[in-house]
């Protein structure tokens, strides 16, 4: 009996853990600028869409102004997604890396975003830019 136990926990433990479905879905957001080293401002975000979309277990996140960034969803919804590489930006000379954490779920978005701004000729770090996005599932 106790082998059976040992074997159902052991099964149970080494069960991957997947992020609910229903967080799947296209959230109207609102996005405020929480914090910047850069003077001027490169780019600047009021209202939008933000996409979330799981295949294979791999989670996208699509903001309809940046490039889709890929990363992970726990089993608590927790999001943690980042764009592949450099991003070029409106503003000359500038690319930026961008990558949100946060959480989603019970039809509501809450994340950090953040900006860190790379000097095209020096390759080097400039400036960084965060924003606080939240919203709900678009009806």
């Amino acid at each position: 009996m106790r082998t059976l136990i040992v074997a159902v926990l052991a099964v149970v433990a080494a069960s991957p853990a997947y992020a609910d479905d229903t967080i799947v879905g296209i959230y109207d957001v609102k996005i405020e600028e929480t914090a910047t080293t850069c003077s001027p401002k490169p780019e600047s975000f009021a209202k939008g869409k933000v996409q979330l979309a799981i295949k294979k277990s791999v989670l996208t996140v699509k903001f309809n102004a940046i490039y889709q960034m890929v990363g992970t969803v726990d089993a608590h919804n927790h999001l943690d997604a980042k764009t592949a590489k450099l991003i070029g930006t409106a503003v000359a000379g500038l690319s930026a890396r961008y990558s949100v954490v946060g959480h989603a779920g019970g039809g509501t978005l809450d994340l950090a975003l953040t900006a860190d701004y790379i000097r095209q000729d020096t390759n080097k770090p400039y400036c960084k830019q965060m924003w606080h996005v939240s919203g709900e599932l678009a009806k």
